[in-house]
């Protein structure tokens, strides 16, 4: 036995105003109660949580009448709340839970909202998730207080879509309907666009006339931009290079420059440094001039000394105080002595040493003589000569170091001299070196300027054309070499394309702008065309597969509900036959002057109820025993309970639904028809959960669970359960 429907949760819910709990089991559950005491506010409560929106289904007039109203003993509740829990366990929802839990929830404000287990959803949701698995509060799912009949009472196109929902069709009319609305506006947008697309048309036309020129003038400035980009590129680029390498050898010429500078100034310090060296060599000339002075001015002594040396002999001599023979080799001594003399100053430094030490000797060697001779020389003579010979030795020193200083400074001056020269000689060298590197320098500061002409012009004609040089900037492998008659043929090209330009004239750009916006407008206005013909030629495929599906379905399902319903009619009445017709809809006549294509729009056009009732419905054919029907308005109230009640089991048998609430559908059911009401409530409860309203006994004895409900002197339905054994 299914058991789908597990528990009602209320709190706030109309009579209900704290939190009521219904358990829903297997099989028939038997709601009883005295009139008034709230039974139907639970029937209420389902058709709620299953999207009902109209108050007035739940026998109120707002949805404010759904909240516990209060009295003297309870305060009025500001929202009411209700929650109807589904066993999923075997996949009847489309969802993965165990559980599913609807809960719906209304203000005061009158706003509402819905939840799927806890998560927040639209009412629209909600009903297409109900319309999956055959349910919703339409159809008779829910046979509300009074409705026994309402199969009855429905027109024929509202008892069409009680059996849609109870086959489980209805989810294909709520696509159908939406994919209708959704054509109706499609058809909508496609007029609006043709519409527009006609009025703008005519303008856009006129525009691009007016453009076609100008468009054409785009060709022309932008293969004039190619062909400036080929000329002006390479050529800047180029002297860029060029100016770079130039700029480069400068720098390298500067830095030469600079290091011969260097190089010039270590050099006139090294030449300063070897003039600087010159003084004192030249006072040591100087020394040797003043010693060469003195030297004379002992020869003049020594002279003196031997004159008078020579007189004294003479003197001595006319005495005969030595031996003729020791003044005879004195005179003459002196005489050569003071020859020589004279001699030796007259030459070199060497020249007068070495007379000086042969003078010396010969002294020496007179001396020795007159000491070992029998008559010696007087003292006197013997005295000078000794001092003689004293200076002369004085004068070998002098002149042995004269001679050494000499030999010194020649070798210094010929140093010198050489240094000097040679300091003077890296000097102008390095003065070469940079006058050459000088020159080179002036040369390529010279090309230097002759490029930033050339570079100058270059730009002057880039900014006469109205373009900047940093537009032309290439890449390496960009910048090709062209040959001067290409740069030629090229710049031809320039002039001539200028001429081009110049004969069409500037560009209006109001006008230009209007002719881009037009022809923007115009494409998207033709790509909305486009979406909306695909959109509604997708719209009438879907529409008429639904309606293959929807027609395959019923057709086939309202055959065997016919032989169900002619069954139970039979049963219920001891005779006769009833019988279920489908009603095709009238065909409208086409107005003069209209097309089949003008009424097709007019059909896609009309109102959800229209087209709804263009679909036909059904209409019922009955024939009761021993009674004449010409309408069924003349059935009394329990025949028409009949009527409903079998038509409702005959749906049942061939489509069962998971559960169904009847609120009082046995009420005006005679003893015996109760009877067979409760059997065949409990023949079917094995394929279908029931949740009955009932003041029967035969009913309740055939529910497996009795709710019975009261009203408590604080104003406020109670629930009592009370489970029957088998």
């Amino acid at each position: 036995m299914p058991n789908l429907l597990k528990r009602l949760e209320l709190n706030g819910f109309k009579s209900f105003s704290g939190k009521t709990t219904l358990d829903f089991p297997a099989g028939v559950t038997a709601i009883v109660g005295p009139n008034g005491s709230g039974k139907s506010n639970i029937v209420d409560a389902i058709r709620w949580l299953l999207g009902e929106r109209e108050a007035k289904n739940l026998r109120g007039a707002k949805a404010e009448d759904l909240i516990f109203a209060g009295n003297p003993s309870r305060p009025r509740q500001s929202l009411a709340q209700a929650s109807l829990h589904f066993d999923n366990r075997n996949g009847f929802f489309p969802v993965d839970f165990a559980e599913v839990v609807i809960s719906r929830e209304v203000s005061r404000d009158g706003s509402s909202r819905y939840f799927l287990n806890k998560s927040e959803i639209r009412l629209k949701d909600l009903i297409d998730f109900f319309a999956k698995v055959r349910l919703g509060a339409k159809g008779m799912t829910i046979i509300g207080q009074g409705n026994s009949d309402l199969f009855i009472r429905a027109t024929p196109k509202e008892r069409r879509e009680m059996i849609e929902e109870m086959l489980g069709l209805r989810e294909y009319q709520i696509k159908k309907a939406q994919a209708e609305n959704r054509l109706k506006n499609t058809r909508i947008n496609l007029d609006k666009a043709k519409a527009l697309i006609e009025e703008i048309l005519p303008h856009l036309r006129s525009l691009r006339r007016q453009t076609g020129r100008w468009e054409k003038r785009g060709v022309l400035e932008q293969e004039l931009k190619e062909l400036e980009r080929g000329f002006f590129g390479p050529q800047l680029k180029g002297l860029h290079f060029e100016i770079e390498k130039t700029k480069e050898d400068i720098r390298g010429h500067e830095g030469e420059i600079k290091n011969l500078q260097a190089e010039k100034s270590r050099a006139e310090e090294h030449q300063r440094k070897v003039e600087m060296g010159e003084p004192k060599e030249r006072e040591e000339l100087r020394k040797i001039k003043e010693e060469t002075r003195a030297l004379l001015e002992k020869r003049s002594q020594i002279q003196k000394e031997v004159g008078r040396l020579e007189a004294q002999i003479e003197i001595e001599s006319s005495k005969g105080v030595s031996g003729p023979n020791t003044l005879l080799d004195l005179s003459t001594l002196v005489k050569k002595v003071r020859e020589e003399l004279s001699v030796a100053l007259t030459k070199d430094f060497e020249g007068l040493s070495l007379v000086t030490k042969k003078i010396i000797a010969e002294i020496d060697s007179v001396l020795s003589g007159s000491r070992k001779s029998p008559t010696p020389t007087p003292n006197s003579i013997r005295e000078k000569l000794e001092s003689i010979n004293s200076s002369l030795k004085s004068i070998e020193n002098s002149l042995e170091s004269l001679a050494t200083k000499e030999k010194h400074l020649e070798k210094s001056q010929s140093e010198f001299h050489l240094s000097f020269k040679e300091a003077v000689l890296m000097v102008e060298l390095v003065k070469s070196k940079i006058e050459e590197w000088e020159s080179r320098n002036q040369r390529r500061l010279f090309d230097k300027e002759k490029l930033d002409l050339r570079l100058e012009e270059l730009k002057r004609q880039i900014t006469q054309a109205n373009r900047h040089p940093h537009e032309f900037a290439l890449e390496p492998s960009q910048v090709s070499k062209a040959s001067v008659e290409d740069l030629r043929e090229m710049e031809k090209k320039i002039f001539k394309l200028r001429g081009d330009l110049a004969s069409i004239g500037e560009v209006d750009a109001s006008v230009m702008k209007e002719a881009q916006d037009t022809e923007s407008r115009y494409q998207f206005l033709s790509r909305e065309l486009l979406d909306a013909e695909s959109a509604e030629t997708d719209l009438r495929v879907m529409i008429d597969e639904l309606n293959e599906k929807i027609k395959i379905g019923f057709g086939e399902a309202l055959i065997k509900i016919n032989t169900e319903f002619n069954e139970f009619f039979k049963t219920m009445f001891g005779g006769g036959h009833a019988k279920l017709k489908y009603v095709k809809p009238k065909i409208v006549a086409l107005k003069t002057g209209e097309t089949e294509v003008d009424a097709e729009k007019n059909v896609a056009a009309v109102s959800l109820e229209e087209t709804a009732e263009s679909e036909g419905g059904i209409e019922i054919d009955l024939s009761i025993p021993k009674k004449r029907l010409n309408s069924l308005d003349v059935l009394s109230g329990g025949e028409r309970s009949l009527v409903g009640i079998a038509a409702l089991f005959a749906m049942i048998s061939v489509s069962p639904p998971p559960f169904l609430v009847l609120d009082e559908i046995d009420a005006a059911l005679d003893e015996r028809n109760t009877r067979r009401f409760a059997q065949i409530l409990a023949e079917f409860s094995k394929k279908t959960q029931f949740v009955v309203v009932t003041h029967n006994r035969a009913t309740m004895e055939a529910a497996d669970i009795l709710y019975g409900v009261t009203l408590s002197a604080d104003g406020t339905s109670k629930i009592l359960s009370l489970k029957l054994e088998a």
